[in-house]
């Protein structure tokens, strides 16, 4: 178990008075009413780990003493353990100790978890794929160690009292500047004080003594346009989680629902999960936790929600490179108008088996790449989105009337996000997607992968995913300005011929105007009826640029307001971020943490992806003609954004 200091049960600490005054207190005790007991049973039913205000209103219902509740509740708690060993003990009276079997364990079984839209779905049935080529390829979903059912009754209370103690130190990691966050001097970024953290959140089983483990901590803080409860909703569903966070959450699963919160409510709510994070590129490895998520209210319109690593013993599943995640989450204040304040804590220990890649040390050394920076950097920018989704009017630039109704804008809204998370799903390096690097092109070269496309949203057949990332001595901005710009289109587009484009519909997505989709149609091509969607996105974190061929009857049906989710989507694009590296300016001076951390970057990481159906047939085999072809195509694509952005060709 990762986290499991301090705090939980106890006895309550009534006893061993130095005055003698025991006798006198048992004699003045009286026993707790059937009414109060049933009450309380109830309560502990509920939620065995009442906050303060749920506790002051048990005392007043019950006219009981605050201490009374609290004691109650503390012993309720250590006596569900002691029930659950003695029951053991009682079934092998008379037998030693050392005899008697543990108390039961996690079952150790493979859960049956369907790929989503990519990586390797159904290979393991049906026609095989001929995969020599790629070694690396084969592709399977990442066994998760138990069945809910394998949970026993007294790892849920130590669940329970491990998600308690992570909340309380969260709530210090928040609410807490010195001597536990130091303002940098190189930055402006929050700094936790390891030495004052580890004084006050001492550790037993610290992996600190690894020289090899790695402490990433970053805490920030911003306004969010969505309330509170709609944030805790979101939070507490796996499948909402990850739609809200498409470019880091690769792949989330609700395991058990431990606790299901009280009177229908979030609040008490406690999940076991599992979790895969990611950066856009194939030379970062995802970062794989099982973990606690526990929710809480902590008064009217303000909620604490913390997530903490909880390690199985003799886990055979675990992840390579282990990342431990403490305490880390986020305090969500409702504000007067609608939004809300949302203060971002996150902490990990980080376990490099592998060395970080070159391009991509400065980043996620200094805690960027994974930080809380570009958590709430991104749920920001979600949030803008979702609102534009909830508008009533069109709020677009319609240059044509093409978007006739609300209904339209909605349907072009949701299928543009299924074209972004597939995207981010092309690109990921979890257990189900293995790379293959091809040589050529750079020192970083070509990464392929291979899946079978069986998802109704995407064309039916083999699909051929190849990646490269560069770094280039233009800022993120311009990068980014130089894709999104339907003028500059042919510079870059291999596939353009050197068309020129132009923009028949867009939809805002929040207020920066990068923030957007579009709708392009190429001049002078054979292909008249076909369309190119893209949805650009950007934030101080980084920024894509995703596209997909669409033809016109499938945009119209859009269009029209009808259901797109069976619109084939297999796009392309790039992701952009800082290189993380420091300019030579002060950026402690900027006013916002986010700006001075992200933003003051001498260079760009930019990640060029293409997905390509090799063949329709699901039993056809690849050849090394299509890995040619998009060798070529990603070699030829990389030449032109450095000759149209003035960098050296090699």
């Amino acid at each position: 178990m990762e986290y499991g200091s301090g705090g939980g049960g106890g006895s309550g600490g009534s006893g061993g008075d130095p005055d003698g005054s025991d006798s006198r207190r048992k004699k003045r005790y009286h026993r707790h009413t059937a009414h109060q007991i049933q009450r309380l049973e109830g309560m502990f039913k509920e939620c065995p780990h009442p906050d303060e205000k749920q506790r002051l209103q048990l005392s007043r219902e019950l006219a009981l003493a605050p201490r009374q509740i609290k004691f109650w509740f503390q012993n309720r708690r250590t006596q569900m353990k002691l029930d659950r060993v003695s029951s053991i003990a009682a079934k092998y009276i008379g037998r030693p100790i050392s005899q008697l079997p543990p108390v039961q364990p996690v079952h150790i079984s493979s859960l049956d978890l369907s790929m989503g839209s990519f990586g390797g779905q159904g290979m393991g049935s049906g026609p095989s794929l001929d995969l020599d080529l790629l070694p690396g390829s084969s592709s399977a979903m990442p066994i998760l160690p138990f069945q809910g059912t394998g949970i026993s009754d007294m790892d849920k209370s130590l669940m329970a009292d491990v998600a308690g103690n992570a909340l309380d130190e969260l709530l210090r990691l928040l609410q807490t500047n010195e001597p536990l966050w130091m303002k940098s001097t190189t930055d402006g970024r929050d700094v936790l004080n390891l030495e004052s953290y580890e004084r006050i959140f001492p550790r037993a089983n610290s992996h600190l003594k690894n020289p090899n483990v790695r402490i990433e901590a970053s805490r920030d803080s911003g306004v969010v346009i969505m309330n509170s409860l709609a944030l805790v909703d979101i939070f507490m569903d796996s499948n909402k989680w990850m739609e809200l966070f498409p470019t880091i959450v690769s792949m989330a699963r609700t395991l058990e629902v431990l606790s299901s919160g009280m009177m229908g409510g979030q609040s008490g709510s406690l999940q076991l999960m599992y979790g895969e994070l990611q950066v856009l590129s194939p030379l970062v490895p995802t970062r794989e936790f099982y973990f606690l998520r526990y929710c809480q209210q902590i008064e009217q319109g303000s909620w604490a929600i913390v997530d903490v690593s909880y390690d199985f013993p003799d886990n055979q599943f675990a992840p390579q490179n282990p990342s431990h995640r403490l305490p880390s989450g986020c305090l969500i204040q409702d504000m007067p108008n609608g939004y809300s304040k949302v203060t971002w804590v996150e902490h990990v220990e980080i376990e490099d088996k592998t060395p970080t890649h070159r391009l991509y040390r400065d980043l996620i050394h200094r805690g960027l790449a994974f930080g809380a920076e570009r958590w709430l950097a991104t749920l920001q920018r979600m949030c803008e989105r979702f609102a534009c989704l909830m508008v009533k009017g069109t709020s677009t630039r319609d240059l044509g009337g093409v978007i006739p109704s609300p209904d339209g804008k909605r349907s072009m809204m949701k299928l543009a996000q299924r074209m972004v998370n597939n995207f981010c799903a092309s690109i990921s390096t979890s257990n189900g997607h293995r790379w293959t690097t091809l040589s050529g092109l750079n020192e970083v070269g070509v990464r392929v992968t291979i899946h079978k496309n069986t998802d109704p949203g995407q064309p039916n057949g083999v699909v051929l995913s190849a990646a490269t990332t560069i770094w280039l001595p233009v800022s993120p901005q311009n990068v980014f300005n130089f894709f999104r710009d339907e003028r500059t289109r042919p510079q870059w587009d291999v596939l353009s011929n050197g068309n020129a484009v132009q923009e028949v519909a867009h939809i805002a997505n929040g207020p920066h105007p990068g923030n957007c989709i579009s709708v392009l149609r190429a001049f002078n091509t054979s292909q008249n009826n076909m369309l190119i969607l893209q949805e650009s996105c950007i934030d101080s974190s980084g920024s894509l640029v995703i596209y997909c061929p669409v033809d016109l009857p499938a945009i119209n049906i859009a269009m029209s307001g009808e259901d797109p989710s069976y619109i084939p989507l297999l796009p392309s694009g790039f992701s952009i971020s800082p290189d993380g590296r420091l300019d030579q300016g002060d950026g402690a001076s900027s006013s916002s943490s986010t700006t001075a951390s992200m933003g003051k970057s001498g260079g760009s990481l930019i990640t060029v992806v293409f997905q390509i159906l090799v063949s329709s047939l699901p039993s056809a085999k690849l050849n090394l003609e299509s890995v040619t072809t998009v060798n070529n195509l990603i070699g030829n694509t990389v030449q032109q954004i450095k000759a149209a952005l003035n960098c050296p060709s090699s």
